[in-house]
């Protein structure tokens, strides 16, 4: 019997591979969103959209019926971003009612290991620690930092322009960059793998890059000669804030400014992928052919 799959962010670049990864499994994917808008792009992508909105629990009951599995994810940028932790309980709660086999969580980057003062992740933890009480059968999936962020409003115009890579991490600050159609396999793979049912992955890409070398690869990609330029914490904020709003922004800025004035830096990078990539086989994607096959959107 064909497995159905329920994926949430199915219309956001995180999560909408699910769906080609999943279909090649044969699955029958079912997309939540929040906007009808979406509806005739997840049509054209071979699934049933239906609209609901997290927040709703009661709907969340009403869709979960009939699901195999969850391919989960909290909307990015919620006003206020303690509300995750109800969206997730009342995805949750539903997934546990109907019997939902296994959810599968895609934090969208690395958890903290503990609370950090910035909202957007000190929620994640709760909700981690909800998901795994609540007796459903679940794979945590955590990306590093996503390629496809090199395609944002602070990113893709500097590389037109000024054939500069600009991103807010500093250059000496080695990032295992993952391509968001990677995650997308490992999500689907986790649903597949019946042995896995309490676990949870930290995911990178395999080349560990500080700056030089990131735009070095994306540069042969592109087949121009691209420099890296660490983008100020607040010019940065001040490009989102139409995005992620105010107090998003202001975190983003925060969390940045904290990182160009560090010596030490957050591990970005699983020297284990070869240990991940034993339970969850998916071809993994470098950086320079991400590059080489994204190059018309950089220089159309």
């Amino acid at each position: 019997m064909k497995v159905k799959i329920l994926v949430f962010g199915a219309n956001g670049s995180q999560q909408f591979n699910v769906i080609g990864e999943a279909k090649k499994k044969g699955a029958v994917v079912v997309a939540a969103t929040s906007s009808e808008a979406s509806f005739e792009k997840l049509k054209q992508a071979g699934v049933t959209p239906v609209l609901a909105n997290m927040s709703d629990a009661v709907k969340m009951q009403e869709i979960t019926q009939g699901i195999d599995a969850i391919a989960f994810m909290v909307p990015v940028s919620l006003p206020n971003p303690f509300d995750g932790l109800q969206y997730a309980k009342n995805v949750i709660d539903a997934a546990k009612v109907n019997e939902v086999k296994k959810i599968v969580w895609n934090t969208s980057g690395w958890l903290a290991p503990q609370k950090i003062g910035i909202p957007g992740e000190d929620v994640k933890l709760d909700i981690r620690d909800y998901l795994k009480n609540s007796g459903v059968a679940y794979v945590i999936i955590e990306p590093t930092i996503y390629m496809e962020n090199m395609m944002g409003p602070f990113c893709a115009p500097f590389v037109k322009n000024e054939k500069k890579l600009a991103y807010p991490t500093p250059e000496a600050m080695p990032i295992g960059w993952i391509a968001s159609k990677d995650v997308s396999a490992f999500i689907v793979e986790a649903i597949y793998n019946t042995h896995l049912k309490a676990d949870t992955f930290q995911i990178s890409g395999l080349e560990n890059l500080k700056g030089n070398a990131l735009a070095e690869q994306f540069s042969k990609g592109v087949g121009e000669k691209i420099a890296y330029h660490t983008l100020p914490a607040k010019e940065f904020g001040d490009i989102l804030k139409p995005y992620v709003g105010e107090a998003g922004a202001a975190g983003v800025t925060s969390f940045y400014e904290s990182l160009q004035n560090a010596t030490e830096y957050p591990p970005k990078f699983n020297q284990n992928m070869r240990e991940v990539l034993e339970k969850l086989p998916v071809q993994m994607t470098l950086l320079e052919d991400w590059a080489k096959e994204h190059k018309g959107y950089f220089f159309n």
